[in-house]
Formats: C-alpha cells, structure tokens, sequence
C-alpha cells in the first residue's frame, strides 16, 4: 500500500514537472514556425554568396571542414548553383505549413531536415540559435504539435496535457541550456562583473545600443551578476519547483531575459529561438487564466503517454543520451581528448551538438576585421561595410557595421585554425562578387582580409594583426601580379596567405 502510493505521487511529481499543455505545444509551434521562416527569408539575401559553389564556401572545403560524412546535409549533395536556394524554399514552405498547423508531422520534418541541411552548408556563418533550434525541431517530431489551434484540428482541439519521452527530452533541453551556459560564466570575467560591459562592445557581440546602455560599469556589474544568477538558477526552479505561479514567473522572465539580449547583442536566431521555446513551458492554468474558462475542458489528457509508440520513445532516448554525452564532452576537461568513433558520426546524426558554452570566456579586449581593397580609380575601400572608405583602426560600428549577424559570426571565428580554409576563397567570392556589380572603372585591383585585435588591460595596448588572405593570392614575392589581373580572367584563390602579428605602429 505505502510502495503504491509513493509510485503514484513519484509518477505525479513527474507529470507536473515534465507535462506540456497542448495549447502550450501550439503557441510554440506558430513561433518555432514562424522563426524557420524568416531565417529562409533572412538567409537569401546571401544566397549567392553563402550557399553557391563559387561562394564563400566551395562545396570541398565544406566537405572537408564537415570532416564526417555522416554529417550529412542536402545542400551538399550536388554542387550546382540551385540546391541552395531549393533547401531555403524547403525551409521557407516547411516552416509555413509548421506556423499554420498544416501537415504538421511532415511539416515539422521538412522543417528540421532543411534546417539541418542549411545549418551545415553554411557552418562557419551559424551559432548556438541555429544549434539549438535544430534540436528543438527534433524533439518537436515527436510532439503532438498540432492537436491545438491548428488546420490539422479545425474540427476540435485537444485540451490538456501530454506527457511523453519527448516532451520530458524537450523541457531537460531547455533547462541545460542555460544551466551549461551559467556554469561555464562561473569564472573571474563574469564574477567580477565586467563580462557584460566587454560583451556588448561593437567590436564584440553588442549593438549600439548596448554599448551605450551598458558600456559602463556601474550598471553593467550588477546586470553581469543577475544574468549568471538567472541562468543558475532558473533551470534548477523549472526542475525542482513546477508550481504554477513560478513557472509563469520563470516563462516571463526568461522571455525578458532574450528580448533585452536581442536589443543589446548581435546573437541572430538565439534570442528568438529562446523565446519560442519558453512558450512551450506555459503551465495549463496560465491558459486556463487567460481563457477564463477554469478547468471547464476536462481532464488532462492521460493516454498521450500509453499512446507514444516504442519506435519514438526509443528515438527520444537515444539522441538525449547523444546529447549528454556532447554536453559532457564539452564542458568538462574530457574535451581535451577526441570523442571516440563512432560517437561523434552519431552525435552527427541527428544533429544534437550544441555550443554549450555560449559566452563563458569574455576577455577585456576589442576586435574587429576590415577588406582592404585597392580599386581600379585609386581609392582604397572597406569591402566588408559595402565600399566605405578604409577604417583600418576601430572602423565606426565595429561588427555591427558588417550585414548582418551571419558576416558578424563568420569573421569573427574566421581567424580560428579550423575556419582558416575558407579565407582564401571568400576573398575570392568578395572581389568577384564587388566586381561583378561595379564597372571596371572600380573594379578590384587588390585584395586584403584582415583581422585585428586590441589587448585593453594595462600591460597590453598593442594591436595585434592578422592577414587572413590576399586576392590575388601572394606570390613569392609577396604580393599578386596586378598585370596577369589587368591582362586576363581573375584567378582563383590559393593557399591562405601567413599570419602576421604587427606593432601598433605598423597598421595600415
């Protein structure tokens, strides 16, 4: 008698932490949707640029960076100037029918396999958001998404809740993104509170608006604390503490938390993607509150966890165990040593790494990277902040002054070891793609991608420069033949030009 009802009030305790209510399921799936389809929209205006085979990316250096070919990705398997664009139309139609609740299983699907087959080919342009909204949209097919104000039930929704492996997999992937995130913050940067006011420079991951909010440290420290504190705490509450009253608390204030990061940071999708999923964690009286209709719909719905089949449930733990053991090689010091085969084709599968470690290490220093470009008429221009005259020290907006946050993202990690292979060509790819929409009289002549950092501790104000690449591509002699340019077709990039650490004295 006593075991009996100590396993019904265990099997309560998990019902109330891990149950999602199906109105909750629909409003995340209208916002998860309508985010998959403005990253298509957002994603092709550099359609050409990122996802052609004579782009930044050339499909075998994508291949080898990938460096798994279980990996896979459908805008790799043919090399033509059409299977990128066609997975972003997958994506936008995908993410469409998933907002609207139409074919939502297969819509769902579609809209994962073409997030994942874009995340891939355009992998040194993506971040944590994209990361983890593919392992959203994985959870998500095993999720009665559209049993809730949708087209697939305009002939009645379903009331209550569901509780089955993929909704438990679902809430334990929210929770550890923050709590992997706040634990990798518990260092002297964040502790002492100036993370923060580092972070949302322009010449880091800030907006103008950041920089201006926070960009001293009377207010910066306090708001370094309370978003450590936040992120090591709110997941422990939405475990241990499922009342309803805390998980709405916890709901708005983590929706705060990703509006005031995207009004203050460039991190593209991961505030947004944040805010879709927290809506998903909505408890049942919330909606119950806003509807002002009590309990009168009945019962939670109690056959949702008889009904899962074998094949998903099983599915459902083997990529959370894939997960975890991501997550541990990442943030624990095992991620000295390699994973060994075949853990990371597996992991590669169904797509569950993630960046786990989301601004951990802020360091006190500024950075930024300019295109040099001698042009045809004389003038020397910025081709990265569209043909401006040549800032070479701290340009005006830092990062923010590039496109967007994907160009932000690229060249920020551009001067990473493994991302180094991709400089020469997106030197190429730059300097054709400015020529091919500017007369001869202002073509490129000349090339140079560089990438700059400045130390700002006391001992350290030296700036430290980087040539990532050259178009032409160097010579013996140390530099392009401008007459082969001027007398024949553009050659094609070659091997990435020497790294080059310069004295303050010495920037262009």
């Amino acid at each position: 008698m006593v075991r009996s009802a100590l396993d019904a009030w265990h099997a309560r305790l998990w019902r109330r932490v891990f149950a999602v209510d199906f109105r909750s399921l629909a409003a995340f799936r209208m916002a998860i949707g309508i985010v998959v389809v403005s990253d298509a929209l957002l994603r092709s205006r550099d359609a050409s640029l990122m996802l052609s085979p004579d782009g930044l990316f050339p499909l075998a250096l994508m291949r080898d960076y990938l460096a798994d070919p279980w990996a896979w990705s459908l805008a790799t398997l043919v090399d033509s100037p059409w299977s990128g664009p066609l997975v972003l139309c997958l994506e936008a139609v995908a993410g469409l029918l998933l907002a609207a609740g139409c074919c939502t299983r297969w819509a769902t699907i579609l809209s994962w396999v073409a997030v994942v087959s874009v995340l891939r080919r355009t992998g040194p342009a993506t971040n944590a958001g994209d990361a983890w909204l593919v392992c959203l949209l994985f959870w998500s097919m095993f999720l009665p998404l559209g049993s809730a104000w949708s087209w697939d039930s305009r002939r009645g929704s379903h009331r209550g809740q569901v509780f089955t492996a993929a909704t438990v997999a679902l809430v334990l992937q929210i929770a550890v993104v923050y709590l992997a995130a706040g634990v990798a913050k518990w260092n002297e940067s964040w502790l002492s509170g100036d993370a923060v006011r580092f972070a949302v420079s322009v010449h880091d991951h800030g907006t103008p608006l950041g920089e201006w909010l926070l960009g001293h440290g009377w207010l910066a420290r306090p708001i370094s604390w309370w978003v450590l504190a936040v992120e090591l705490v709110g997941p422990v509450l939405l475990i241990a503490w499922p009342a309803p009253r805390v998980r709405v608390s916890l709901v708005i204030l983590f929706m705060l938390f990703h509006l005031a990061t995207c009004v203050t940071m460039t991190v593209g999708l991961f505030g947004y993607v944040g805010m879709a999923a927290w809506l998903a964690l909505l408890p049942t009286e919330a909606w119950d509150w806003l509807t002002a209709r009590g309990t009168a719909g009945g019962p939670a719905t109690t056959e949702a966890c008889d009904q899962e089949s074998w094949a998903a449930r099983s599915t459902c733990i083997a990529a959370g165990t894939l997960a975890l053991v991501s997550l541990l090689h990442d943030v624990t010091p095992w991620q000295r040593q390699p994973l060994p085969w075949p853990l990371p084709s597996l992991i590669n599968i169904p797509c569950m790494h993630q960046e786990w470690d989301m601004f951990g290490d802020v360091r006190p220093q500024e950075q930024w990277v300019y295109a040099r470009a001698e042009l045809a008429d004389g003038s020397v221009v910025d081709l990265l902040r569209e043909g401006r005259p040549l800032e070479a020290e701290r340009p005006a907006g830092g990062f923010t002054s590039l496109p967007h946050h994907r160009w932000h993202k690229l060249f920020w990690g551009l001067p990473q070891p493994r991302q180094r292979i991709f400089a020469p060509a997106i030197a190429a790819a730059l300097a054709r793609h400015w020529n091919a929409h500017h007369p001869p009289s202002s073509s490129v002549l000349f090339l140079e991608i560089r990438y700059a950092r400045l130390g700002r501790t006391a001992t350290d104000d030296t700036l430290h420069e980087l040539l990532l690449a050259t178009w032409p591509p160097r010579d013996a002699a140390g530099r392009g033949g401008l007459e082969r340019l001027l007398d024949g077709p553009p050659p094609a990039a070659g091997k990435q030009s020497e790294a080059a650490t310069l004295p303050r004295s010495a920037v262009d």
